[in-house]
């Protein structure tokens, strides 16, 4: 595909609406870079939680913010798996950043303007050549406002507590739903309230709702919007 033809395509939305998932298979179709913000955020969160910075009676903030040059992200394609993993000062951290533990912390870690402000810097580098599709809470509003297509995507917090759920048990982790639920409402709280580029749709945005929709089904719907907006 001609780089002239190439868009930037931003999924936003809430914790467990399956934009990852969404963006992975429209990155693979049109054969794009995906970019998974929150896989950024959550790596900042890990080194926050290593080094004592966070745990649940504290956070230092002022420590984290002292160590951000400490951190190198970076994001390392698995030709077995068929994305990219994420890195965190030359280690794969993809697995440990996926934890109950982590999501627990993440939305506090990424209401730090400084936490955002350098990894929006990153981000916005990542889609200088365009033929990207990157998914967070802030992408079609602050990282790329001027992107050709963004995406909200919203569900129920019951339906993504269960998706959530499900996901943790076939992957071997030991939690109960309620945990899972409440980590879900926890998240939207401090992502929709926080000062710092709060989870908002964009005014141009389209929002999906996928609560009753398959992962098939979300896909053939949104695939019909990146179609519309690629030029010819």
């Amino acid at each position: 595909m001609d780089k002239t033809n190439k868009i930037i395509i931003a999924i936003d939305g809430y914790s467990s609406t399956g934009k990852s998932t969404l963006a992975k298979r429209i990155a693979k179709t049109l054969g794009y870079v995906y970019v998974d913000t929150g896989a950024m955020y959550r790596a900042v969160s890990l080194f926050a939680m290593e080094k004592g910075l966070i745990n649940e009676n504290h956070f230092d903030v002022d420590g984290l913010i002292s160590k951000l040059n400490d951190i190198d992200l970076k994001f390392t394609y698995n030709s077995d798996l068929g994305y990219s993993e994420m890195f965190l000062n030359g280690k794969n951290v993809e697995k440990k950043i996926r934890s109950i533990e982590v999501s627990n912390f993440v939305s506090q870690v990424a209401a730090i303007s400084e936490v955002r402000e350098k990894l929006v810097e990153q981000q916005q580098k990542m889609g200088l050549s365009k033929g990207i599709v990157m998914d967070g809470r802030d992408i079609g509003t602050v990282v790329f406002p001027e992107a050709e297509l963004k995406i909200f995507m919203t569900a129920s917090a019951k339906n993504r507590a269960q998706r959530r759920y499900k996901e943790m048990i076939d992957n071997g982790k030991e939690i109960s739903f309620d945990d899972v639920l409440e980590n879900v409402t926890s998240r939207d709280l401090i992502d929709t309230t926080r000062k710092d580029s709060p989870l908002i749709k964009a005014k141009d945005a389209i929002e999906v709702d996928n609560s009753d929709l398959t992962v098939g089904e979300t896909f053939d719907l949104v695939y019909k919007y990146v179609e519309n907006q690629i030029p010819d």
